[in-house]
């Protein structure tokens, strides 16, 4: 199963960290990770990941492969912003870890396809967005969606 994990590319210290352990905890559970392919949060999460062992997905917005050092899988599109759709399409459910106005677009695709979306310290836009403080309170729920799909 894929988990899609969204948040800004110019994170914080202790979003970083969050989106670290976020990685470490769904290689855990044995989860792909897929995101957006860049640094900040995505880095981090990759990171994470591949420090248990996990697989992870970048898709690109871009026409480079340039993704981040821990991308296992890139996928290129040349998209642009559009790529937010594949990301937020392509898990069981979506965390969010910060973010800015790409991450906010991203939930917001991912609500209307009617996913499970998960926020740590991020947008509080809706009572459909399920808001917790820590990764094991996100790692918890995400437990609960892969054992209900």
């Amino acid at each position: 199963f894929q988990i899609s994990v969204i948040g800004g590319a110019n994170c914080t210290s202790a979003e970083y960290d969050k989106a670290e352990e976020l990685g470490q905890g769904l290689a855990e559970l044995g989860a792909v990770v897929v995101c957006g392919g860049l640094g900040g949060v995505m880095e981090a999460v990759c990171k994470g990941a591949k420090e248990k062992g996990g697989i992870t997905v970048g898709i690109l917005p871009g026409e480079e492969f340039n993704a981040n050092p821990y991308v296992d899988i890139t996928i290129v599109t040349g998209l642009s912003h559009a790529r937010n759709v594949l990301v937020a399409r392509s898990g069981i459910c979506v965390v969010a870890v910060g973010g800015g106005y790409g991450t906010l677009s991203e939930i917001a695709i991912a609500l209307k396809l009617g996913k499970r979306v998960i926020g740590i310290d991020s947008w509080n836009i809706s009572d459909d967005v399920i808001g917790v403080s820590s990764v094991d309170e996100a790692l918890s729920i995400i437990e609960e969606t892969i054992n209900n799909v």
